[in-house]
């Protein structure tokens, strides 16, 4: 193999970065001590912080005229943090559920109107999902989609999917936003959302929801079957492991009221 190509970096990015640095380091700070710490010039620092203040990441003190930092990159660095304590919390319970089912498992989370799978175990078997960390999927399709959204008010929902095309992956999908919302009610009441060749022929998928410690749905946690080794008789058996597995997860991020479904398949059926 040849070696790693280097990339070239851009230089407005590092001096985003510096400026960052130096407000990070001290609380308030004027443009002529950031404009010498970074040898650049007052009026390219300005440009930068002016920028940066109407993003949101910096504001300007009325009496000094000098900047600081806001929360919104303590904001961001809070979800990633918050991904990253749910993968590693999440992945032993994976593991367990692929070792007891041979199917595989996937964490996903809400990317504004799509789930993006942030984490996965792969089934044992050859004939499998194809899916990868970082890949999105549609909301109204998936099972994961279906109980980020199950939590939410109508509005947040209807928000999130106005600009949504409700494709028809196969026969069995939702394409309509009216009988989506319908369908939440009911992955309310069961405490699962289920994915039925929706998104994929001959796939099937059942997800239930991850809690935060405010009680906000932060993931789906689910597994996935090809539909020749899909069995309907077992199917409260698996939602009742991912029940397990999720509630327990749950606990571990603060949340400790987990809801118990109102009905089942059997009763639904």
């Amino acid at each position: 193999m040849g070696a790693t190509k280097q990339v070239e970096p851009v230089s407005s990015v590092l001096k985003v970065f510096g400026i960052l640095q130096a407000l990070a380091e001290q609380r308030e700070i004027g443009i002529t001590e950031i404009a010498q710490r970074l040898m650049m010039s007052k009026s390219t620092v300005y440009r930068f912080l002016q920028t940066m203040k109407m993003a949101g990441y910096v504001s300007q003190e009325d009496d000094t005229e000098k900047y600081t930092l806001t929360l919104k990159l303590f904001e961001l660095g809070s979800k990633a943090l918050e991904h990253v304590e749910l993968i590693s919390l999440a992945d032993k319970k994976m593991r367990e559920l692929a070792t007891k089912t041979g199917e595989a498992m996937h964490l996903g989370a809400l990317d504004e109107d799509a789930i993006i799978y942030i984490h996965k175990i792969d089934s044992r078997y050859n004939l499998r999902m194809y899916s990868r960390v970082g890949r999105r999927n549609p909301l109204y399709s998936t099972g994961i989609g279906k109980v980020l959204l199950a939590y939410r008010d109508e509005a947040f929902v209807r928000d999130a999917l106005k600009d949504v095309e409700f494709i028809a992956h196969t026969n069995n999908t939702i394409t309509d936003v009216e009988q989506f919302i319908e369908e939440l009610a009911k992955v309310r009441d069961e405490v699962v959302g289920e994915d039925r060749e929706e998104q994929e022929e001959g796939l099937r998928c059942l997800a239930v929801p991850v809690f935060d410690r405010f009680g906000v749905v932060i993931a789906g946690l689910s597994i996935s079957f090809p539909t020749i080794r899909f069995e309907q008789s077992r199917r409260d058996e698996y939602v009742s492991m991912l029940h397990q597995a999720a509630s327990s997860l749950s606990d571990s991020l603060g949340f400790h009221d987990y809801p118990q479904p109102v009905r089942t398949s059997s009763e639904v059926s």
